[in-house]
């Protein structure tokens, strides 16, 4: 799988007071970090930036690009900015995050994808928001296709979002984004995907946040995801993605599937992957203690 670095984000307190002061420094550091880390992209999320946002990307990319070599995310609602990186993104082929399935934003942003030759992340948020299920995630997927096809973009500079929620809010919409994925290499032949994974995470204790993630990857990787939106830093993360855990994919799929899994067989951390589908997967009530039980 390829990772997208989601670190450097106007959220973060660090990072975030980083990119207000222009602190070059503290950014360029973190951006090595996520190179040394094996990020296939870093993520440049600079939120709206109504204002600043073409200032602010006309600088942050040529920053960036003086440390390392990888490609960027370009991550803001300011199709002004997003231009304005693609500008100055020299090195590889950038990315603009994402695109919604809104006439207004395709209408503005795949030209830039198609005239700057860069991959973009189609967001299937439609006019009327979060679809409902994965037929209508996949109404949203051929339509920004088609789009995307009739201007002349080749699918593998295309990666769909069939968009993940947090476990403990929306659990049924985990369930419609995981059958979408079943669907989608029929639908979409030759397109990328990819995921927003911490969202899964989102409201849950610090402590159960790196092994929501950490499974919730198991479960979109087994479906064929062939990238993610993930945190630098969760180095057990990166060993899923890279095929390094077979024992802890297979031990997912068998609570997928339903199977009987003798728990009593099982080590501590399998145990834990085990509990953790089960939460995922609606097998058995969010719960803050649940590794407890």
């Amino acid at each position: 799988m390829k990772l997208i670095g989601e670190n450097l984000n106007i959220m973060s307190k660090k990072y975030g007071k980083a990119l207000k002061e222009r602190d070059a420094k503290t950014l360029q550091e973190l951006a090595v970090q996520e190179a040394q880390a094996g990020m296939d992209y870093i993520d440049l999320n600079i939120g709206p930036a109504g204002k600043t946002g073409e200032e602010l990307m006309s600088w942050l990319v040529p920053v960036i690009h003086e440390v390392v070599d990888l490609p960027l995310a370009l991550d803001t609602s300011n199709i002004k900015a997003i231009e304005a990186g693609l500008k100055a993104h020299k090195k590889g082929r950038a990315m603009i995050n994402s695109i919604m399935v809104r006439p207004e934003r395709m209408d503005a942003l795949l030209p830039l994808a198609k005239e700057y030759e860069a991959e973009f992340i189609g967001l299937l948020w439609g006019p009327e928001g979060m679809p409902r299920d994965e037929n209508e995630r996949g109404v949203l997927c051929a339509e920004i296709l088609h789009r995307a096809t009739e201007m002349g973009i080749p699918p593998e500079r295309i990666y769909i979002d069939p968009i993940q929620t947090p476990v403990n809010v929306q659990q049924n919409q985990i369930m419609s984004g995981l059958n979408f994925m079943k669907m989608f290499p029929d639908m979409a032949p030759g397109c990328n995907s990819t995921i927003g994974l911490s969202n899964v995470s989102n409201g849950a204790p610090e402590h159960l946040r790196p092994i929501l993630n950490q499974v919730m990857l198991i479960l979109w990787k087994r479906w064929g995801m062939k990238s993610a939106i993930v945190d630098t830093f969760d180095t057990e993360l990166h060993k899923i993605a890279r095929g390094q855990r077979p024992e802890l994919e297979a031990l997912v799929a068998k609570v997928e599937d339903g199977e009987e899994i003798d728990m009593a067989s099982l080590s501590k951390e399998e145990k834990d992957f085990v509990k953790t589908a089960r939460v995922i997967l609606g097998h058995t009530l969010y719960s803050d203690s649940w590794l407890e039980v």
